[in-house]
């Protein structure tokens, strides 16, 4: 009786010690996939008029670091996305723009089929290529704001999975034209995303 015991409290204890060794093994997750970048805020003020940025889709990548099963720390990059530029509702000019996201997620059923998860974070979105169709100078600022996620992984297997997300991004822009500031532009964003994971 006392070996049954013994043997049972050993194989526990082994058991307890395994598993965050096999977890430490695979902490990473990737994904690719494209991202559909949407302004929701009201279109800013410059004189004479209102400035808008309309939406923009392309691919996007994440890579996340799981701290536990729950916790993961996430960022989200991708090449490059073309917005252009309206004046009063007419095209006037476009800009590029980065917008690397970082966030801290918690997992709710880490290991299950279907796994659901929320997000907080920063985002900074880099403006660069500005220009005005009639040639005149344009400069949009950098800026640095909250981020929020919500979002679902479907497993396919133990290493692939396909998901989705939803992300909303405060970004503020200051606008100038030939060096003077005209005004500002709230882009705001919601940041819809489709992509493939692997987990290492």
């Amino acid at each position: 009786m006392q070996y049954r015991w013994l043997r049972r409290t050993t194989l526990g204890a082994l058991l307890c010690v395994a598993a965050p060794l096999v977890y430490a093994e695979s902490p990473w997750q990737v994904r690719v996939g494209i991202s559909d970048i949407v302004p929701t805020s009201a279109p800013g003020n410059i004189s004479p008029g209102t400035i808008d940025i309309n939406s923009s889709v392309g691919p996007t990548f994440n890579i996340a670091y799981f701290l536990t099963p729950n916790w993961a720390i996430d960022v989200l990059g991708g090449l490059p996305f073309k917005h252009d530029i309206k004046l009063n509702g007419d095209k006037v000019g476009s800009t590029r723009h980065l917008p690397p996201i970082v966030s801290l997620q918690y997992h709710f059923l880490p290991g299950a089929k279907v796994q659901p998860f929320v997000g907080v974070g920063v985002n900074y979105t880099y403006f660069f290529d500005e220009h005005l169709d009639n040639g005149a100078k344009l400069e949009l600022s950098d800026s640095w704001g909250a981020a929020f996620q919500a979002g679902v992984d479907v497993a396919i297997d133990e290493h692939w999975s396909l998901g989705a997300d939803v992300r909303y991004a405060k970004i503020n822009s200051d606008v100038r034209i030939a060096g003077t500031k005209v005004g500002s532009v709230d882009v705001d964003p919601t940041i819809y995303s489709f992509n493939l994971g692997y987990r290492f």
